[in-house]
């Protein structure tokens, strides 16, 4: 080989290996809604995200060895951002559903959740159509809740779509709706604040299971990212098993969240 041949030989693969480097060290964008869920995940004034979620981020990219930032993107355009290359990860109780595996991947299951019902105390209601008939009930728009309510409730309540959960619990709150349907560990905090005792507001029950809730919470990825979900599969599993994930979930909640599968 000529030197002029070999010295371009070494410079290309010198490139190459430059930029395979460049791209490991590039961070995993993990997106979370700018909108607050707490204790799932709550944004600081000072920018630092805060609750169960981030710090199963911090904790799952410590043991990947990974660099990892945090993006916030509008709930109701997070698959979309993902699917733009915009971030890497969605991590924010996102439940693994057929509908919404149609357009990207999960990673198996890092948490779960019953839906509930909240209303007043005083208010005789369970999750059948006949107890809800003519009842005005809120709900976070795009969300299996949503999903549930428009499948079993619409035409038969005033059903009333909201773009956040704070949203929801405001106009409950405040009597302008009469009951809602909600995550049960993402409404705990809420039904022991002051607004809510002050509105004689109570879980009244948990919603039958249904197809549409899934099969729990994952971390969305792209299809093609086939390494990076196993890379996370294997990161949660190892999580899942160990007291570090106790010791996390017992910050925020008093039962087990740990799921199923």
């Amino acid at each position: 080989m000529k030197k002029s041949q070999l010295a371009g030989w070494m410079a290309g693969a010198a490139m190459l290996v430059a930029g395979i480097a460049g791209a490991q060290a590039d961070p995993i964008r993990f997106a979370l809604a700018a909108e607050p869920y707490p204790p799932f995940s709550v944004r600081q004034p000072d920018g630092q995200w805060t609750g169960f979620e981030p710090d199963l981020i911090r904790k799952l990219c410590s043991d990947m060895q990974a660099e990892c930032v945090i993006e916030e993107v509008a709930w109701d355009g997070i698959i979309p951002a993902l699917l733009a290359k915009k971030v890497d990860v969605i991590f924010n109780s996102m439940s693994i559903t057929e509908e919404r595996e149609k357009q990207i991947s999960f990673s198996r299951p890092y948490y779960d959740s019953p839906t509930v019902i909240v209303a007043p105390k005083a208010l005789d209601v369970s999750a059948t159509p006949e107890s809800l008939k003519g009842k005005a009930i809120g709900v976070q728009i795009s969300t299996n809740n949503s999903n549930y309510v428009k499948k079993f409730y619409e035409g038969i309540a005033d059903v009333r779509y909201y773009d956040t959960q704070d949203s929801v619990n405001a106009d409950l709150a405040a009597g302008r709706i009469d009951l809602m349907l909600a995550d049960g560990l993402g409404v705990a905090d809420f039904v022991k604040s002051a607004d809510a005792q002050a509105a004689g507001l109570v879980v009244k029950g948990q919603v039958p299971y249904d197809p549409v809730f899934g099969r729990g919470m994952g971390a969305g990825l792209r299809k093609e990212d086939q390494e990076l979900k196993t890379r996370l599969d294997d990161a949660i599993g190892k999580l899942l098993a160990s007291e570090d994930y106790k010791t996390i979930s017992a910050k925020y909640f008093d039962v087990s969240v740990a799921p199923k599968q």
